[in-house]
């Protein structure tokens, strides 16, 4: 299932019609055109359409999520005190694979969930193996030290794409951080718009 996701990185790309990562190497950069032989050719899309599609984009960005998990991110979203969208990035932005992404531990979600199943990421000095594990504030995620020497690991730490974002604390070398706190919306460094106000209609239907 995970290299389905892997190959299809650039298909979700086209099918949403826009640069999800903000990858230099993404193929919309070059064809902005929906999938298919002509394209896509839609109306002005429904209220439904609009919903389906921010929670397509959100969903996606994070490596797909399946559906179950997702729809328990809204209903976790909702029992929090506070406003539902934001909790729900919040609660995404915990998964302890879109934390290593975000340190630039990997380059791309895809690869930042294989880091962690495959056992190369330690919170607070043990080693877990749980992309979808919620950090918590205070937290201290890290890298293990035989796992610094893996390709993509030293080549995310380069990457201009992106810098990390301030709810995180960077230690020494880079491949050690705090969780700070849990970010809002406009803390996240999405590349294209998002809207989980959107996603938290869509499951309120």
């Amino acid at each position: 299932m995970a290299g389905k996701r892997l190959n299809a990185k650039h298909k979700i790309d086209r099918r949403l019609g826009c640069n999800l990562w903000g990858r230099s190497k993404s193929p919309y950069n070059i064809r902005q055109t929906g999938p298919g032989q002509h394209g896509a050719n839609r109306g002005k899309p429904t209220d439904y359409g609009l919903q389906l599609r921010a929670k397509q984009k959100l969903k996606g960005y994070y490596g797909s999520i399946g559906e179950k998990k997702f729809r328990a991110y809204y209903f976790e979203a909702i029992r929090l005190r506070g406003d539902a969208s934001q909790n729900l990035i919040g609660l995404l932005e915990s998964r302890l694979d879109a934390v290593c992404y975000r340190a630039k531990f990997a380059p791309t979600v895809f690869a930042s969930r294989q880091l962690v199943s495959h056992g190369h990421i330690k919170v607070n000095g043990k080693r877990v193996n749980i992309p979808s594990f919620q950090v918590q504030e205070g937290d201290i995620v890290e890298v293990r030290e035989k796992s610094r020497q893996i390709a993509f690991v030293i080549a995310a730490r380069d990457l201009a794409e992106r810098d990390v974002p301030e709810y995180l604390s960077e230690d020494g070398e880079g491949y050690k951080i705090t969780f700070v706190r849990r970010p809002k919306l406009e803390d996240v460094p999405y590349p294209v718009q998002m809207e989980p106000n959107l996603v938290i209609e869509f499951y309120s239907r």
